[in-house]
C-alpha cells in the first residue's frame, strides 16, 4: 500500500458518516488508506448540527478524537469570510476553505462540490476536489480499499 492520502472533509461528509454506516462516506473515514482533517470552526459546526439532528454526539466526538486531525484556524470569521470569499458561492463555507489552507491536503471532498469553485481551490491550494463516491472509486483503483 502507498502512503495515506491527506484529505479535507467538508461537514457533510461527516456528517453523512454518523448517519449511516453503509455509504461511501464512512468508508473514508474508516479507511486506513486516508489521513482526515477538518478544522476547528468545523467541529464547532459539527456539534450543532449532529445535535440539531439528534444524532449520536458521543459518536461524532470518538470519530473526530480517533481519526482527524484538527486544523487551528488562526483567523477570525470576519476576515475568513474576506480572505475566502472567491473560493464559494456562499459565504458560510468560506472557513471550509480556510481549512484547506492551513491543511494543505492533496484532496477535498464533499457532497456539495457545486458550493465550491474547485478550479480555483486546485490552482491555488493543490487540492484536487472530488465526491465520496469519486474517493473511494480512486482508492479502490489504486488498491488500497476493497
Amino acid at each position: 500500500m502507498t502512503s495515506k492520502l491527506e484529505v479535507f472533509f467538508d461537514s457533510d461528509v461527516i456528517i453523512s458518516s454518523i448517519i449511516s454506516n453503509k455509504g461511501a462516506a464512512h468508508l473514508l473515514l474508516n479507511s486506513s488508506a486516508i489521513s482526515p482533517n477538518a478544522s476547528d470552526i468545523q467541529q464547532q459546526e459539527l456539534f450543532i448540527v449532529a445535535n440539531r439532528l439528534d444524532l449520536n454526539l458521543g459518536r461524532l466526538n470518538n470519530l473526530i478524537k480517533d481519526k482527524f486531525r484538527i486544523m487551528k484556524i488562526k483567523i477570525f470569521n470576519p476576515e475568513i469570510k474576506k480572505s475566502y470569499l472567491k473560493y464559494v458561492l456562499d459565504p458560510n463555507d468560506a472557513h471550509i476553505v480556510a481549512g484547506i489552507a492551513t491543511a494543505k491536503p492533496s484532496f477535498f471532498v464533499s457532497y456539495n462540490l457545486r458550493h465550491f469553485k474547485i478550479d480555483k481551490i486546485k490552482t491555488d491550494f493543490k487540492a484536487i476536489s472530488l465526491t465520496p463516491a469519486q474517493l473511494l472509486q480512486y482508492l479502490r483503483l489504486r488498491r488500497d480499499i476493497a
